[in-house]
């Protein structure tokens, strides 16, 4: 019988169990990250040489700097190779990807306002991002099309991708994801070093302007610590999943529960429901279910380490527990979800009602899949085109809008002790006076 800790909201000390379940180690300690600081700095130094040494050490095949980019003519001929219904599943998901990020386009805009200046913001895209696919444990074609797609809405000029090829094997549909996607350009490479090439260039790997995607606790830490020479889109742990339930069938449910443990040894997944019953009936079918599982061993350890069973005394102490964990991925399996979802803030993604798993929002439900893990839900958001556009502040004046606003602002500047700046004003401001 699979050994899952059970919570109760009863328990004077529940709190302090739950968030010592919470404190998962993820990828920051002292060793990864002196190793990872190792890596980048030889990436950054030796360009090619380093990160084909790095390759043949962890992904255990001969690469050169020749044999380093996979070609755009690769990528279109795995997609010719791919079956039918692969072609199908890929187009479906990125056409609905696509539709869904076309809503978060931001465009320019301007006011004027009472003073006579003009306001606003330009919006304008990356010019070059890189998208990590993890490709380790298993491949993600799903991650490409959530990852390139959106930036191509954005209106990247070029779009990078790099994947781990353990022993110098590529998956043809990954590559296939990536030519529907829009990647111009991908790199059979991974890990730290991977990272370290996109935010500094090789002599084959162009630096660019962003990193995101998921990878492992080293890629994790690496992107962390090239923050500043390039951008990030977040900092991606194991995967989570936090299911409330108020019935149904607790198959589905358990299965639910599982969706995110097969993923990882680390990953997270936790079940909440003010039914006792149904709780006990959720935990016998994971055991059922872990007793068919292709990758049984990794859910298993991951919900016998990290996992939980939550009974609460109420909903409104369910969406208590629900934004203390802030989860990467929540399911309300309710019949009523939209009771729920006005008391739920912190959250990657929502899933709402008995026929929404969360693995329709992985493939092709539209919403992105890359989402905040390790509760920074609390401050953060999913991947999206925001995340590949960014913002400049357009200030237009008039000589009639200097002169109402000027003062205040020389003011400011004299009592900041920047006389540089205030002077700035000052001599605009007499060449306004005398021309009156």
């Amino acid at each position: 019988m699979t050994t899952i800790t059970r919570l109760d909201s009863s328990d004077p000390l529940f709190l302090e169990k739950l968030d010592q379940l919470l404190q998962r180690e993820t990828d920051t300690g002292a060793d990864v990250q002196g190793l990872v600081a190792n890596i980048l700095a030889d990436v950054r130094q030796r360009g090619d040489e380093a990160l084909c040494e790095y390759t043949a050490r962890f992904d255990g095949w001969p690469c050169t700097p020749d044999t380093l980019e996979i070609t755009h003519e690769r990528m279109k001929a795995a997609w010719l190779s791919v079956s039918d219904k692969d072609r199908e599943a890929l187009e479906l998901a990125a056409d609905r990807v696509r539709a869904y990020h076309e809503r978060q386009l931001q465009h320019d805009w301007e006011y004027t306002d009472e003073a006579g200046l003009t306001l606003g913001q330009k919006i304008t895209p990356l010019d070059r991002v890189g998208l990590y696919v993890p490709g380790g444990k298993a491949a993600y074609p799903s991650s490409v099309i959530m990852n390139a797609v959106p930036a191509r809405v954005a209106g990247v000029e070029e779009i990078l991708m790099v994947v781990p090829t353990p022993g110098g094997e590529l998956n043809e549909l990954v590559l296939a994801a990536a030519y529907i996607s829009g990647v111009q350009r991908a790199f059979a490479v991974g890990g730290a070093q991977a990272v370290g090439a996109l935010a500094y260039g090789t002599q084959t790997v162009p630096a660019v302007d962003k990193i995101v995607g998921p990878g492992n606790k080293y890629v994790a830490a690496a992107k962390r610590q090239v923050f500043g020479v390039c951008g990030i889109d977040m900092i991606a742990g194991p995967s989570e999943i936090v299911v409330v339930a108020d019935g149904g069938d607790p198959a589905w449910l358990a299965a639910d529960f599982l969706s995110q443990a097969e993923h990882d040894e680390a990953a997270q997944s936790m079940f909440i429901s003010t039914d006792a019953e149904l709780i006990d009936a959720v935990a016998k079918a994971i055991d059922q279910h872990l007793q068919g599982l292709e990758r049984a061993g990794i859910a298993r350890t991951s919900v016998e380490r990290h996992g939980a069973l939550i009974h609460v005394d109420n909903w409104a102490t369910a969406a208590d527990v629900v934004n203390r964990i802030a989860p990467e991925h929540l399911e309300l399996a309710l019949d009523d979800p939209d009771m729920l979802l006005p008391y739920i803030r912190h959250a990657g993604a929502i899933f709402l009602g008995h026929f929404v798993p969360e693995a329709l929002g992985d493939y092709v439900a539209g919403p992105n899949h890359v989402l905040p893990t390790n509760r920074t839900a609390r401050f953060s958001s999913p991947l999206g085109v925001y995340d590949f556009q960014k913002k400049s502040s357009i200030i237009r004046a008039s000589r009639e809008a200097v002169a109402r606003i000027g003062p205040a602002a020389a003011h400011l500047a004299h009592r900041e002790g920047l006389q540089a700046h205030a002077l700035t004003l000052e001599m605009r401001l007499d060449r306004l006076n005398n021309d009156s």
